[in-house]
């Protein structure tokens, strides 16, 4: 579970932040790289799979908030956060529904934090390669649980995940 935090400056606009989703891998990795640039600070926080096996995803993403948040070199007078969960910080702030599509620093976010995942399952894929990440990303696509059932698990995958779940119970 990987998330991100970003206060923006507001003299330098970024033009093309939206939702991570929405846009290419390659524009992605551009927006990255201008945010990094641009921004007054950033930072990305993530939680492992056995943290969320232990918590549940919900909560891993949030302790991921609060990691990013943590690590900003600016503390937020109010944070913005995508969807309808607020991290357990004493920082002020709100959760916007589909906030990635309407908020800048929420997109941006979004963007480095789906490039920084993206990046990590490239650099497992160079580690296990018959797994694929590199073009799944680890996201439970057919192919992918085909290599999780012929070739088993890993310690990155999450236990607490129902196809793993199917796959430890036959084994």
């Amino acid at each position: 579970m990987v998330a991100a935090a970003v206060i923006l400056n507001p003299d330098c606009e970024i033009s093309g932040l939206t939702d991570s989703k929405k846009l290419t891998a390659k524009r992605r990795a551009y927006l990255a790289g201008q945010i990094k640039a641009k921004a007054l600070c950033w930072s990305v926080g993530r939680a492992e799979a056995s943290e969320i096996d232990r918590i549940n995803i919900l909560q891993a993403s949030l302790l991921a908030m609060v990691r990013a948040l943590s690590g900003l070199d600016i503390t937020p007078e109010w944070v913005m956060v995508d969807g309808s969960y607020y991290p357990p910080v004493l920082i002020p702030g709100e959760t916007v529904i589909k906030g990635d599509l309407l908020i800048p620093c929420i997109s941006a976010a979004s963007i480095l934090a789906k490039v920084a995942r993206d990046n990590e399952m490239s650099f497992i894929h160079g580690i296990y390669p018959g797994y694929h990440f590199d073009s799944h990303k680890g996201y439970p696509t057919k192919k992918h649980l085909e290599h999780i059932q012929t070739l088993g698990l890993l310690p990155i995958h999450r236990r607490s995940f129902a196809p793993v779940k199917q796959v430890l119970a036959i084994s």
